[in-house]
């Protein structure tokens, strides 16, 4: 269901299914609330053209910390729209460490929410999105050279068992 709506909007704005658009597109919509991953995005095109590694890293950040500050800029309307705190956990522990814990905004399941909740607790914007693109960045660097490492052999195999 979500490959196919991404596929329908990559349509839609006409941009190739592979290539740095497409991860820059990718990037920001999995760094909402769309429960969607950008790392195979990253990954194809650096395993299309080993020459974009870096290029592909920047771009996926560039547009899932510019989706990070969607779910920030969300949390924050949503707060005013609201007006009604309610403490949590959560919320005590994102206001005692602040902008910081922007760094695990790349934590699958929890990163995407902790955006938003920064947002709601009207967190300093610029140090907030600054932790986030080091935490994105890290996740990119690191999965995609680690993804680098299997053998061409285990992707052949995976996708004739997909396909």
């Amino acid at each position: 269901m979500i490959e196919s709506l991404v596929i329908w909007l990559l349509k839609l704005i006409a941009a190739p299914a592979v290539g740095l658009t497409s991860v820059f597109f990718i990037s920001f919509i999995s760094a909402t609330l769309v429960p969607l991953g950008s790392e195979p995005a990253v990954f194809a095109v650096v395993k299309a053209n080993e020459a974009l590694f870096w290029p592909a890293i920047l771009v996926g950040t560039l547009g899932n910390t510019l989706g990070g500050a969607f779910d920030y800029f969300l949390g924050y309307r949503a707060k005013v729209a609201f007006a009604r705190e309610r403490q949590t956990r959560w919320f005590t522990w994102l206001a005692r460490y602040g902008p910081k814990t922007m760094l695990l905004s790349w934590v699958p399941g929890i990163g995407d929410p902790l955006c938003t909740m920064a947002g709601w607790l009207h967190m300093p914007f610029w140090p907030s999105v600054a932790y986030m693109a080091i935490g994105k960045f890290g996740r990119y660097v690191s999965m995609t050279a680690l993804l680098l490492y299997v053998p061409d052999s285990f992707w052949t195999q995976l996708g004739q068992l997909v396909a």
